[in-house]
């Protein structure tokens, strides 16, 4: 499908690939492209919502500077996913139950972590070194650190909010993995650290702005390199928590399931980053807040809701969306707005066939609260290929 809306109130164009955009969001993105270092113009993905600062769908490219609030404050949030020699018939309702409460064991949840006897120290301990630099430099760090102090044993947790563990079923009934989490207490502690930075430095300068979360560090500014490299860290860091989530994930399920193997390309992607790459004739920073990149056979994971479909699928390398593509449904109401329209009995209903959890706690996620993946999808035919189509059979969320 072609670009739905351009809206031309900014100093640049907001390129929009849906009709479904609120009037909030059209703000925030006018914002953004009002903003003197954006180049050519500002991209809004079809699951495109309203964010704090920068809206969530958004792909910004921009010269000699980046918003770290546009990052976002989990930085390196993102999507693996695999698929399995199982098959549906390789399992019945009894065993994904113990596959759920197994996963649940595994992989510490919300504000749980590793225990000390239990950290992931392999994983862990190569980072410890560039974060001790950085601390050296900022000491302040420490402060903001707090309870995320104990950052590696966070590595292989899940975290909370939409972040969730899904073993899934293709349109071939092959099993698959899934899971969504970022970079934890201890990015989001770098993210705010930085955040308030670039606020400082805007008074500092006497710079005004349409929105204070859209505070921004220039090239050659006293933190600009601090912050690119934080953010390099903690983007390597959600990755490789990613990589060891999907290894205690496939623990849990090799002690309820048949023997597998993993028969697919494992894809690990992004999709709240920001990444040096060249586009319409510059070098530009490309901050994908709510986006992955689909460059040109690109694989690429987009969730639905916790009872909808989701989507493996490979980029056309549009350059019109600066390669990018939706990150999933999109949330179309908010947390508390979801949590004052629906009931527990309307998650159970809007999850029937999937082994998850159906209490008010949970409430806030459930699938109505999202927009439709299916039109996501369609709304972004000239962005990716879809490959597989994924259907849960298990969600454990955060």
């Amino acid at each position: 499908m072609p670009i739905k809306e351009v809206i031309t109130a900014g100093r640049v164009p907001v390129k929009i690939w849906t009709d479904e955009v609120d009037e909030r969001s059209k703000e925030q993105l006018t914002n953004i492209a009002s903003l003197p270092f954006v180049h050519h113009h500002v991209a809004a993905m079809p699951d495109v919502h309203v964010g704090i600062g920068a809206t969530i769908g958004s792909v910004i490219a921009t010269r000699k500077a980046i918003i770290p609030a546009a990052v976002g404050v989990d930085i390196g949030c993102g999507m693996v996913a695999c698929q399995l020699s199982l098959t549906a018939n390789d399992i019945d309702e009894k065993s994904l139950k113990k596959v759920f409460e197994q996963i649940s064991r595994n992989v510490p949840a919300g504000r749980a972590q590793h225990r000390d006897a239990e950290v992931l120290l392999h994983a862990a301990m190569p980072f410890e070194a560039r974060l001790d630099r950085m601390i050296e430099k900022h000491p302040q760090l420490l402060k903001s650190f707090g309870k995320f102090s104990k950052w590696m044993n966070q590595m292989g947790t899940l975290g909370g909010g939409n972040h969730f563990i899904e073993v899934c079923l293709d349109d071939d009934d092959q099993l698959w993995v899934m899971l969504h989490s970022g970079s934890r207490g201890i990015g989001n502690a770098l993210a705010a650290y930085f955040i308030d930075l670039a606020r400082q430095d805007m008074e500092r300068w006497m710079i005004h702005l349409p929105d204070r979360d859209l505070a921004y560090f220039p090239e050659g500014s006293a933190h600009f390199d601090d912050y690119a490299e934080a953010v390099a860290w903690a983007q390597e860091y959600a990755t490789r928590n990613r990589e060891c989530m999907l290894d205690l994930a496939l623990k849990a399920l090799g002690c309820h399931l048949p023997e597998f193997d993993v028969k697919s390309e494992v894809i690990n992607c992004h999709h709240n980053y920001v990444a040096m790459e060249h586009h319409f004739g510059a070098d530009v920073w490309v901050t994908r807040k709510g986006a992955i990149r689909a460059r040109d056979g690109d694989f690429g994971i987009i969730p639905g809701s916790m009872g909808a479909r989701s989507y493996i699928v490979r980029g056309k390398g549009n350059a019109e969306s600066f390669t990018s593509c939706a990150h999933g449904a999109g949330r179309k109401m908010s947390r508390t707005a979801a949590e004052k329209t629906f009931t527990e009995d309307d998650l159970a209903r809007q999850t029937a066939g999937v082994i998850c959890r159906k209490d008010k706690g949970v409430l806030d996620e459930i699938p109505g609260a999202y927009k439709d993946i299916d039109t996501v999808m369609t709304n972004q035919s000239d962005l990716v290929e879809v490959l597989r189509r994924l259907k849960q059979v298990v969600c454990v969320k955060g």
